[in-house]
């Protein structure tokens, strides 16, 4: 049985739409984030503050192999995923990437309080980095997905409707 990975910057709403998906598809969840801060012990600001992004982006990139092994599972990814190709390349192997996308300001609105998410650049406004880090992922996240849903105005209930009618239109491959 396929996994369903969703890929998107933070924000877009991977946790909620994957929660929400697993219940009405019957699959497990699992958060990639989850696993590497279970595996490190300490959060993912703790991670960075610790050790660096370099540290993180192995640990994620070891977690992706993992979780690129597991059946009919919902896989919440972290917005930083698809920065490492081999990552896509193992959530592929036994998945479709759902890519989620939603406006910059919807995207401020979400995250911007949220203690749980360390800067990713140095030396820019809140706003600044979010525009910039964004940018510089969406070609990255567009090359990687299978499918794309846009959550800015959507709800979540509407959003795992398209998702599902996605993946019932495909071709069995068992």
């Amino acid at each position: 049985m396929m996994n369903i990975v969703l890929i998107g910057y933070r924000g877009c709403g991977k946790s909620a739409i994957g929660k929400l998906l697993a219940e009405r598809t019957g699959k497990l969840y699992i958060s990639t984030d989850e696993k590497i801060t279970e595996k490190a012990g300490m959060s993912i600001p703790a991670i960075v503050e610790k050790h660096g992004w370099q540290y993180f982006r192995d640990l994620e990139s070891s977690v992706a192999e993992e979780v690129s092994g597991l059946e009919n599972f919902v896989i919440d990814t972290g917005g930083g995923i698809v920065l490492r190709g081999q990552n896509v390349g193992h959530l592929k192997k036994n998945g479709k990437l759902i890519l989620l996308i939603a406006a910059l300001e919807k995207i401020v609105e979400r995250i911007q309080s949220d203690p749980n998410r360390p800067p990713l650049k140095e030396g820019m406004s809140f706003l600044e980095e979010q525009k910039k880090v964004l940018e510089e992922r969406s070609p990255i996240y567009k090359a990687a997905a299978d499918f794309t849903v846009d959550t800015s105005n959507e709800p979540a209930d509407s959003c795992v409707d398209r998702i599902i009618s996605y993946i019932r239109a495909l071709p069995e491959t068992h």
